[in-house]
This record gives structure tokens, C-alpha cells and sequence, in this order.
């Protein structure tokens, strides 16, 4: 499942390097995480760097995209595909 920034960021700029896969950009009002980029990092990390790192705890699943880790898993190798650096 993608995560979701909500409302509640205060745009302190801390999870947006931390994102392995650049799903993180500067929205509108606050951050937001385009959900076909991200893998909850997925193949990079044991557990979501952007919400280890963010302060106030406003990254949460996003409920409208459910994934399994297997899914999760699949999307992060399409996306190394797509770079160019095919590991498995």
C-alpha cells in the first residue's frame, strides 16, 4: 500500500531526501507521495524512511492504494527496470 502525507505536515522538508524511490515532492499546500513511485521502500529498506524521519507522524497507509509486500516488491523491481539498475 502507498503512503499518504496528510494535511497535518508542516513542510519540514526531512522526508523528501529520505525517499529512495523521488516519490516525494512539494505539493500544493504540503508534501505529497505519488503512490505508483512508491514502495514504502520496499527493496531499499527494512521499514519507510520517510516516516521513520518525520516529525510530527503525519505519513500513514493510504487506504486507496492497497498493495501486498509481494506488490510492493514487483513495483520497486519495475521501477530499478526502468532505471537501469535491474537487482534482484
Amino acid at each position: 500500500m502507498a503512503l499518504l502525507i496528510t494535511d497535518e505536515c508542516i513542510n519540514c522538508d526531512v522526508c523528501e531526501p529520505e525517499c529512495p524511490n523521488e516519490a516525494i515532492y512539494q505539493g500544493e499546500w504540503y508534501y505529497e507521495i505519488n503512490p505508483k513511485l512508491c514502495t514504502e521502500c520496499v527493496g531499499h529498506f527494512d521499514t519507510p524512511q520517510c516516516v521513520a524521519v518525520c516529525p510530527v507522524a503525519c505519513i500513514i497507509k493510504d487506504e486507496a492504494e492497497p498493495e501486498t509486500q509481494e506488490q510492493l516488491m514487483a513495483k520497486y523491481k519495475g521501477l530499478m527496470a526502468e532505471k537501469g539498475n535491474d537487482k534482484e
